[in-house]
């Protein structure tokens, strides 16, 4: 009996840890903004007034709905960075798309992938 304990243990370690690697739909948290930079970690220049933004799992390219929960804006951002590395935020936008949302610092926001 032992060794099917065992191995019901491994393989649900197995589906957790790949859970942990599948990129949430929707996520609610802090967001704040950076303004300089040179490349960003897919290689592209950095440019301060697009709309992109930095995501820590989420795959370059991917667009994203980011609602400001203070103001009830919206905008939608294309993930090329990675980042935040601050705990408690969940995102990093670039300056125009906070000026867009009315962003000063940071704001509770949500995240909804487009697909």
């Amino acid at each position: 009996m032992t060794p099917v304990r065992g191995s019901a243990a491994v393989i649900l370690g197995l589906v957790v840890s790949l859970a942990a690697q599948i990129p949430a739909k929707a996520q609610n948290g802090a967001a704040s903004w950076y303004g300089s930079g040179h490349r960003t970690a897919n290689g592209e220049r950095f440019n301060p007034n697009g709309m992109t933004a930095a995501h820590r799992s989420l795959p370059f390219g991917t667009r994203v709905r980011v609602e400001n929960k203070q103001t009830g804006r919206s905008v939608v951002v294309r993930i090329n960075d990675r980042g935040p590395f601050v705990r408690g935020r969940i995102i990093d936008l670039s300056r125009g798309s906070a000026r867009a949302l009315g962003m000063g610092g940071t704001s509770y926001v949500s995240l909804h992938v487009i697909d």
